[in-house]
């Protein structure tokens, strides 16, 4: 763990002692897992660049799903859960009644999903390419909520109709053949406008993002406003310029062949 300082690798240390323990974890366990179980523990995870989403910033992606009757939720490229985790609707299940949510969380890295089984026993966990999604045969999703990889990175395949350079719209037009709605984290330059670390919302799509919208028909909204520079100075080694971006997944453009792999 070269990378990580000295009080990061004795919360780490104190992460995996919790992981590996033999009991269910409570609720403030659970929560040290996930802000300081380190995604570059390891040679192999610090390679791959992943970087999770800050707990704050979680629950403002969450909060994009209230009012909306989202009882099925995936979670794609979920790393560890944090996402899914802040999407639970616990409180909401025990005062007012409503049904529990169903999540199910796809995530390719073993040593994530071994780590978000522990903090998040009640969701589906399966280890796999988020590209694979349509074979998976999970059926459909109220939403699909995901901090995918950014920008140019190795991937498997293609998402229904776009074949561009950008991972995260490769990310949402896949999971777009399985969900009806979507709340995405994404490089502030992949959305199509810019509210956080400045006082207003302006509109300004590039030429990919034109291309994106073309080949899919989806377009990427903004949300409720969240200004996610807030949060700047609590992701672990990075502090990336992102958007929220919400999108009607219903719209895509699907060619029969694609739909029917649904």
């Amino acid at each position: 763990m070269s990378k990580l300082t000295k009080r990061d690798a004795q919360l780490h240390r104190q992460a995996c002692e919790l992981v590996d323990s033999d009991r269910p974890l409570t609720e403030d366990e659970k929560n040290i897992v996930l802000d300081h179980w380190h995604e570059a523990s390891t040679a192999a995870n610090s390679l791959e660049g992943a970087f999770f989403t800050p707990r704050g910033l979680a629950r403002d992606m969450s909060v994009e799903l209230v009012g909306m009757n989202a009882t099925r939720i995936l979670d794609v490229g979920a790393g560890t859960g944090r996402l899914a985790f802040e999407c639970r609707r616990l409180f909401a299940h025990r005062w007012n009644g409503e049904p529990r949510r169903e999540l199910v969380c796809v995530e390719r890295n073993p040593d994530y999903v071994r780590v978000g089984r522990k903090v998040l026993p009640e969701a589906t966990w399966i280890c796999a390419d988020l590209l694979d999604l349509p074979t998976m045969q999970l059926g459909t999703f109220d939403a699909a909520i995901g901090n995918p990889p950014f920008g140019t990175v190795a991937r498997t395949g293609n998402a229904p109709g776009y074949r561009g350079r950008r991972f995260e719209y490769h990310a949402i037009a896949t999971a777009a053949l399985v969900a009806r709605y979507g709340v995405f984290l994404i490089p502030q330059t992949s959305a199509p406008f810019r509210s956080s670390g400045q006082a207003g919302l302006t509109w300004a799509a590039d030429d990919e993002y034109a291309r994106f919208h073309a080949a899919t028909g989806l377009e990427l909204q903004p949300g409720c406003g969240w200004d996610t520079s807030y949060y700047a100075d609590d992701w672990r080694g990075v502090s990336p310029h992102v958007e929220i971006v919400t999108s009607d997944l219903s719209d895509l453009v699907a060619t029969a062949d694609q739909l029917s792999l649904v």
